[in-house]
């Protein structure tokens, strides 16, 4: 595809991010960020493997308030982590549970002179590593203060370079296109099972590089929107959801559409309009400045005034990019202050009736104006199969 963006990115992308990383370490007076998780040390380094679907090793990348990265891993990791820009790399032969890269770990700490280190410690952040191992840590340098420091992470991921921009552009503009020609592929008679796997081919045939998150239901009730497709036969009347996170690149898309098999009862009808029209809203108010609350507000005042009998969802959006969810949450009581560069779902979802839920999602980046639409909006009708 001729508007398809570069894979990866430059040194200079990494070298910005943690330049911008120690200037927020060093506010908080903290000597060094440790991260462990597959897009934190992702994020910094350029690690990029599948890989991490094994539990078995553990991996460490330190950030120092004034030198490169530095980063600990299995053996295994050492020729890939070389062909990023990170130049210490410290290894071992793992998996060796009774020092899995620990003491290595507490040299590094020790031999640099750190006595406060900052640890993602908050919400939608884990310890990739056993917890026997991070208390043996400690035990390893027990002078050093380990701190929170998920605010660093947080509020860099949270807005993307131009560069991240393009791919999740790029992605979501794939899955439109899928969307757009599903009523080629789905046919009365087929099984969720079936329908689902058209489409997760027919997404890797236009370029995806996987389709990790695939969900869904089918038939006139279910408030089930997560379950994996089952063997049900779709029926003339049915309603069929696909919700899906694609990636390319290593960056997500994750928005959802409906569509009616022979023809749409009219509460469902209409319930696609009321949440259609609560993204309106959500579009019309975003800019830099208001919050996820605000934001959170503007949709739900539409869904209640549409009838809405709840929502068990617990929120009407989240942030995306590397993870197909991110931060913030679009909640009553998030307050998030959303600023330029912040790619968020608007999701609002609905109980119209009992046993009936509806849901819709787009995404879009901020920009100084307001919202961009990153996925292509979708018909305020839902589309008709048959």
């Amino acid at each position: 595809m001729s508007d398809m963006p570069p894979r990866g990115f430059p040194v200079e992308e990494y070298k910005t991010r943690c330049a911008t990383a120690q200037a927020k370490l060093a506010a908080l007076g903290l000597d060094a960020l440790f991260v462990c998780t597959e897009p934190e040390v992702r994020y910094f380094t350029g690690f990029h493997t599948p890989f991490w679907q094994s539990p078995t090793r553990p991996w460490f990348v330190l950030v120092p308030v004034s030198s490169d990265p530095i980063a600990v891993i299995p053996g295994i990791g050492a020729p890939m982590m070389s062909e990023t820009w990170i130049s210490d790399i410290r290894t071992w032969s793992a998996p060796q549970p009774e020092d899995d890269g620990v003491s290595i770990l507490a040299d590094v700490i020790g031999s640099s002179g750190f006595s406060r280190i900052g640890v993602p410690m908050g919400h939608e952040t884990h310890l990739r590593m056993p917890l026997a191992d991070w208390n043996a840590l400690g035990s390893a340098v027990p002078d050093v203060e380990f701190a929170d420091a998920t605010s660093v992470v947080r509020s860099m991921r949270m807005v993307k370079s131009e560069r991240e921009l393009a791919k999740t552009a790029h992605v979501c503009s794939l899955v439109s296109d899928g969307f757009e020609g599903l009523g080629d592929l789905l046919s009365v008679g087929m099984t969720e099972r079936e329908a689902f796997t058209a489409f997760r081919i027919d997404l890797l045939q236009r370029g995806a590089d996987d389709v990790p998150y695939l969900v869904g239901a089918s038939g006139h009730s279910f408030t089930d929107v997560i379950k994996q497709p089952s063997d049900r036969i779709i029926e003339p009347g049915d309603l069929l959801m696909f919700d899906t996170g694609t990636m390319w690149d290593g960056y997500s898309s994750d928005f959802d559409r409906y569509y009616a098999f022979g023809h749409v009862d009219d509460d469902a009808a209409r319930a696609h309009h009321v949440v259609w029209d609560a993204t309106e809203a959500g579009l019309n108010m975003l800019r830099p400045g208001v919050t996820t609350t605000d934001l959170w507000k503007a949709m739900a005042d539409v869904m209640i005034d549409g009838g809405s009998l709840g929502n068990d969802v617990g929120r009407l959006g989240h942030g995306l990019g590397m993870q197909l969810t991110e931060w913030p949450s679009n909640t009553s009581t998030d307050e998030t202050v959303i600023e330029e560069g912040m790619v968020l779902t608007l999701e609002p979802g609905m109980t119209f009736a009992p046993g009936r839920m509806m849901l819709h999602e787009e995404n879009i980046v901020i920009r100084a104006d307001g919202p961009e639409m990153l996925s292509r909006r979708a018909e305020r009708d839902i589309p008709i199969i048959g």
